[in-house]
Order: structure tokens, then C-alpha cells, then sequence
């Protein structure tokens, strides 16, 4: 049973071109460079992010990511910022692997810093159609491929970022080329990629002597594909330990309470590394055939993380340049 309803979700949910292509994360907020290249170099530190997600536990073949990613400011000033990525994705008989490029330029603006981003992005695909059971032999049709095929697929997208001591937003489309990755000989399209809109946003408020509250949002746009979204709310204590609550959109037409809803925790265990772990809980009518997903971060710092009120751009401290000013 898993096995035929592992087969329904990798042809229905994720081959057809209106389908949602991109792994999810929970803590889409300490990834931000993952869906948006603006973000480079915003860490105001060279940061290194590495995220293991194991989703539906349980069940057979279900969706793994796993994620190494590294960003740093430079240039004059440090308005500049790089980044790349490496990102494991594997869904029943198949794999994806995918590398990212990023250059970002920030400007102060509005007591912040907005940057604007390009990215770079090559993924190898591949499937292993020998694990797949067809309803007739492939040599009767020559769009069923058959083995181990893989594909590689070049893409670029753009992104913008604002950042400021307690409000973010951000705009990004990671790959604006439709590439086919049909794996078929035959010349007619079946799948393709297509355009992901993400537009992400928190507004931080409380004292970080004491308690903050940060509601976050991360909007997903895919032409074709049901709205889908993820909203959070986190409590920050003493500006090192977080915990929050999370609930994402989608579920069927049928059963439309929604997709799923997660607990994280997180914490600095120091001025240079941080952790971060989360679990939700399946709401869709999946729930019956797995145990929930989880999911862990891990952030290190080449240098303290920069504190309220001491970000720089230029050196200079953008609240007291609005004072001055």
C-alpha cells in the first residue's frame, strides 16, 4: 500500500509541472539563503547553515533533504555578499542534487539594509525507473523510460531582501527557466520546471532583555498549484533560547484543515554556533500512514554574532545615522 500511494504522490505531486517542485522546510527561517539570494551576506559574518529534514516517518521511500550552505559579506564596506549551497533531495526512486550560486549588493535604506540578489543554480536529476512497478511493459511505449537516468538542468534566478533590526522581507524567484527534465525519447514535453515565487517576512517586537515575539510568514506561488503558505510564531527569551509554533497550508479538497503543524526549539550554545530542531505533525490524510517529520539546523559563526543596535554596512550604525540625519 505505502509503495502504490509512494507512486501516486511522486507522479501526481511532483512530475506534473503545476506541482509544488522545491523540498519545504519548517525552519524556513534560519535558511533564508535557500530561498532567496538577497540574503547573502546578511549574516554580517562568514555563516556556514547545515539542515537535515526526514519527513513522514515511517513511511517507505518518503521525502529526505539534506542541506550545506555558506554565506559572507565583502567588498568594500561589506555591501557585497556570496553564497553557495549543496542540497540533497531524494523522493522514493529518486534523487536530485542541486548547486547555488549567489551574489547579492545591499544599500542602507529606511533604518535597514536592502539587498539585491542573483542566483546561479545547476541541478543533476535522477531516477532510478527499474524501482517503479508500470501497468504495462516500457517497451510497449516509448515515453517509459527504463533504468537509471539522470539529467542535468541549468537555471538562474533573482531575489530582494530588506532587513532591518526587527522587520525582514523578502521577494525571490530561484529559477525563472522552464527546463523540461522528461526523461522519455520522445521530443513531446510532459514535465517541466516552472517559476516558484517565495515572498517571506517577520516583524520582531518585546524587549531582548526579556521576552520577544516574532510572527513570520513564507508565501509560496507556484502557477497552477493550490496557494500555499507557512506561518510561525516564535518566542525569543533573553535573545538565546526560541521556541514557536508553526502551521502550513494544504491538506486535499476533501480534508482542508491543512497540511501540518510544528513545535521548534532552538538555541545559541554560544556567540558562534546554534541549533535548532523541529517535529510536525502530519494533519493531511497522510497522517495515517506516517509518524510526523523532523527536522534539525545547525549554524556556525566565523565571528560573534552581531548584536541589537551594532549592525554595520559601512561602519556605521544605521540607527544613529537616522538620528543624525
Amino acid at each position: 500500500m505505502k509503495h502504490i500511494l509512494l507512486s501516486l504522490f511522486l507522479l501526481g505531486g511532483w512530475v506534473l509541472a503545476s506541482a509544488q517542485q522545491d523540498p519545504q522546510f519548517t525552519q524556513f527561517m534560519s535558511y533564508k539563503l535557500g530561498y532567496n539570494p538577497a540574503y547573502a551576506g546578511l549574516d554580517q559574518v562568514p555563516t556556514f547553515t547545515a539542515l537535515v529534514r526526514s519527513q513522514w516517518l515511517g513511511f517507505e521511500g518518503a521525502p529526505q533533504s539534506q542541506v550545506i550552505s555558506f554565506n559572507m559579506p565583502f567588498g568594500s564596506a561589506q555591501r557585497a555578499g556570496a553564497g553557495i549551497g549543496l542540497r540533497r533531495f531524494s523522493l522514493g526512486p529518486t534523487e536530485e542534487y542541486t548547486t547555488e550560486l549567489s551574489y547579492a549588493y545591499h544599500v542602507d535604506f529606511a533604518r535597514g539594509r536592502l539587498g539585491m540578489g542573483i542566483l546561479g543554480t545547476v541541478r543533476m536529476m535522477r531516477i532510478n525507473f527499474n524501482e517503479l512497478e508500470a501497468i504495462q511493459s516500457p517497451s510497449m511505449d516509448g515515453a517509459l523510460p527504463i533504468g537509471m537516468q539522470s539529467k542535468f538542468l541549468p537555471n538562474f534566478g533573482v531575489g530582494f531582501y530588506y532587513d532591518s533590526d526587527n522587520v525582514y522581507v523578502g521577494f525571490s524567484a530561484p529559477r525563472l527557466l522552464q527546463n523540461s527534465f522528461d526523461f522519455s525519447e520522445e521530443a513531446t514535453i510532459i514535465s517541466k520546471e516552472v517559476t516558484h515565487i517565495y515572498i517571506m517576512g517577520g516583524v520582531k517586537f518585546g524587549e531582548p532583555e526579556n521576552i520577544q515575539w516574532f510572527p513570520q510568514l513564507l508565501i509560496k506561488q507556484v502557477s497552477g498549484a493550490p496557494f500555499d503558505a507557512d506561518l510561525s510564531l516564535t518566542a525569543i527569551f533573553k535573545d538565546k533560547y526560541s521556541a514557536g509554533v508553526s502551521y502550513r497550508l494544504g491538506g486535499s479538497k476533501q480534508n482542508s484543515i491543512g497540511e501540518s503543524v510544528a513545535l521548534f526549539l532552538s538555541m545559541d550554545l554560544n556567540e558562534k554556533l546554534s541549533f535548532g530542531l523541529s517535529y510536525d505533525y502530519t494533519l493531511s490524510d497522510l497522517k495515517r500512514y506516517n509518524s510526523g517529520t523532523v527536522e534539525g539546523v545547525f549554524i556556525y559563526r566565523l565571528g560573534e554574532k552581531p548584536k541589537k543596535g551594532e549592525e554595520f554596512i559601512d561602519g556605521r550604525n544605521p540607527e544613529e545615522d537616522f538620528i543624525n540625519d
